[in-house]
């Protein structure tokens, strides 16, 4: 901060430490709007007031009589017949308390920014509710009560500019109770103690408040009773700023804690046999088959301030309320980090397996909303982790930020597969239109997959060269992506009994393809996706051909709209609704009503790291899928491998292994049609 005034006025409190984010243009129209409420009082006709307030007056000067209280009737009769000094007290009446208060507000905001809104709430508390008691108890002062010999030390000196010259002459007269100039002068001094100033001077300052008041009561210009009225109206006005400001801070709080739509979308959709949490299955190198799970439990609690959401759980939800994230410090370690050991032979089916359990355990919600398992030894020198997060916590590439907390050595989040959100201003508004516009024009799905929602999953996984997959898509001129959808649709036409359709129509399989709306300084915490839909050919073809139809089709998803105004609705709009509401809306767009299966493609690292001291072989990624719509399928790059992890019902696929190998036979077929063709070529060639 640059620096305020030039008085050292000690130490910052604790505090103050906390950023706040001040904008001064709006301190200033604050600042305006209060002088403009004053105005408006200033405004009143005074001839209608003037009989009442010297009334007041009158009364007010009794009541100091009778009380032993009248200081201004000899404190008067000394300053004027003291020219010289009436003529400094003035000046000091007319100014200091201006100064001293303005000097208080810079300090405060450039360099008190924690206690400036306090300070700010009680100033203009101050001016409000005095404002209220001059147009509601208007009083006159002693110097222009006629007949009590009080003498106006401001017309007798001839003072330039101060209070009650022909140059200020239209502030208003009839402003005594409470005294305002006492009142500032009294509030520097209460903020300079909140801030714990230096002692000489909240020394000073209280020194100024003892002089102003006897420079108001000495000049007529107010009752000793003013003053009392300011002090009491200052330390109210300071409770009560506390006090808002208190709830204010407190309900910024809670709105920060609250779960964000995007994260809470996937709470709403998450059913009794439904789970929707997310994750990889980390595979390790582990000659000596030491996997250990103390080890695992001291880096995660050696980095848990990194990991804020290991020590948060849901909570708070209603109809009208929101859910947020409930601080729970006492992590259950024997359940958040397990060990399961496979059965007898073990290998990867049965890891695969138990995967599949896994992914079918709901996350309770008592608790943080992730899980970690060890399986030692699951075949010949290999051991694995299984790493799981509930989509509320983060999305795909969000888990794998976290992962990346755990590992050695330390990496930074994962940037390469990060995306800008879109453009700005009205190109983004007129994009988030169209694409709006496309959303709503979109034609029905066609075929159905069956689905009994008990929850019981199937998992199969398979990896492949990802230079030879990027490879690919050149060879054919589209995406890598295009190229999983390709094995997708290729790989369930050929084992799922669920794809013997017969009319054209039923042969698309409308998936929701998630885009990453992720900058590099994105958190990891939350999702940060939008998603497009992709229709996908099924049934018995040639894969090149159902390739080219699959490109086709995504061709025109890539513009980018449809991706913003997904985004626009799951950030934006969804944030207007209530909870119930909110709820109701994500588990209308989330599932078989929309699409029938989840595909999406996630960056890794290609650096060699190590997990609980083992070296990283891969990592496959695990995706669940949603309410009706029974297929998942994740695809995660890892040190020049493409791993591919695909989670479905069993009434869809029984065997999810069959279907990774499918996937896998699809891109042979690509591969060998390439090859194919290029051989063409030679002979033509040659």
């Amino acid at each position: 901060m640059a620096a305020g005034v030039s008085v050292s006025l000690g130490a910052s409190p604790v505090g103050d430490a906390v950023s706040t984010r001040l904008s001064l243009r709006r301190e200033l129209a604050l600042g305006l709007a209060v002088f403009a409420v004053y105005a408006v009082v200033d405004s009143m006709p005074v001839t209608e007031r003037t009989a009442v307030a010297e009334a007041h007056g009158r009364d007010l000067h009794a009541l100091e009589k009778l009380l032993h209280l009248d200081l201004v009737t000899p404190a008067n009769r000394w300053l004027s017949s003291h020219p010289a000094v009436a003529t400094v007290a003035n000046y000091e009446y007319a100014t200091s308390y201006v100064i001293s208060a303005l000097i208080m507000l810079g300090y405060l905001y450039r360099r008190r920014p924690g206690r400036y809104p306090v300070a700010r709430n009680s100033f203009a508390l101050i001016n409000l509710i005095g404002v209220a008691c001059f147009a509601l108890y208007p009083v006159m002062p002693p110097r222009l009560l006629s007949g009590l010999g009080f003498v106006d030390t401001v017309k007798q000196g001839g003072t330039w500019g101060s209070w009650g010259t022909p140059l200020i002459d239209n502030a208003n007269q009839l402003a005594a109770m409470p005294s305002l100039h006492v009142a500032w002068a009294l509030w520097v001094s209460v903020e300079l103690s909140r801030i714990s100033a230096r002692r000489g001077v909240q020394a000073a300052s209280l020194l100024h408040v003892l002089v102003t008041v006897l420079v108001t009561v000495a000049t007529a210009n107010h009752y000793l009773l003013d003053a009392a009225g300011a002090a009491v109206l200052v330390l109210l006005c300071n409770a009560l700023a506390e006090r808002l400001t208190a709830g204010r801070r407190a309900r910024r709080a809670k709105r920060a804690r609250r779960l964000r739509p995007p994260d809470s979308f996937f709470l709403a959709v998450e059913r009794p046999g439904v789970p929707q949490h997310v994750g990889g299955v980390i595979l390790l190198d582990d000659e000596d088959g030491t996997l250990d799970r103390q080890r695992m439990v001291g880096l995660v609690r050696q980095r848990l301030g990194a990991l804020p959401r290991f020590r948060q759980r849901p909570g708070g939800s209603g109809l009208w309320r929101h859910a947020v994230w409930d601080d729970h410090p006492d992590i259950d370690w024997d359940w958040h980090i397990v060990e399961r050991r496979l059965p007898e032979p073990g290998g990867q089916a049965a890891l695969e397996r138990l995967v599949a359990e896994l992914e079918a355990e709901p996350l309770p919600k008592d608790r943080p909303l992730w899980q970690i398992v060890l399986v030692p030894g699951y075949a010949p020198g290999r051991s694995a982790v299984v790493f799981l997060m509930h989509h509320a916590v983060a999305d795909g590439s969000g888990v794998v930020a976290h992962a990346l907390r755990l590992v050695e050595p330390e990496v930074a989040p994962v940037e390469g597969g990060a995306t800008t959100p879109g453009p700005r201003g009205l190109r983004r508004a007129a994009g988030v239109a169209l694409g709006l516009l496309q959303l709503a024009t979109e034609r029905r799905q066609g075929m159905r997959l069956p689905s009994h929602g008990t929850g019981e999953r199937r998992f199969g996984s398979f990896e492949l060269p990802l230079d030879e997959i990027r490879s690919l898509a050149r060879s054919y001129g589209v995406r890598v992506s295009d190229v999983l959808l390709c094995a997708v649709a290729g790989g369930l036409s050929r084992v799922s009994p669920a794809c013997e359709q017969d009319t054209a129509e039923a042969r698309r399989l409308r998936v929701t393809v998630p885009l990453m709306m992720r900058t590099p300084s994105t958190p990891p915490e939350g999702n940060y996706t939008a998603a497009v839909m992709a229709d996908l050919p099924i049934g018995a073809m040639p894969e090149p051909d159902r390739l080219a139809a699959i490109a086709r089709d995504t061709r025109r998803l890539h513009s980018g709209t449809r991706a913003l105004a997904s985004w626009f609705v799951m950030r934006r709009a969804a944030a207007l609704l209530p909870a119930g509401l909110h709820r109701a809306f994500s588990r209308t767009v989330y599932g078989d009503r929309i699409f029938q299966a989840v595909v999406t493609n996630l960056p890794g690292l290609d650096t060699e790291l190590t997990l609980a001291g083992k070296p990283i072989h891969g990592v496959q990624p695990l995706v669940p899928p949603a309410d009706g719509a029974p297929l998942a399928v994740g695809a995660l790059s890892w040190r020049r491998r493409l791993h591919f992890g695909v989670t479905a019902d069993p009434v869809v696929l029984e065997d999810a292994g069959k279907m990774a190998a499918a996937m896998r036979d699809v891109i042979g077929e690509l591969a060998e049609a390439v090859a194919a063709r290029a051989g063409r070529v030679a002979e033509r060639q040659g």
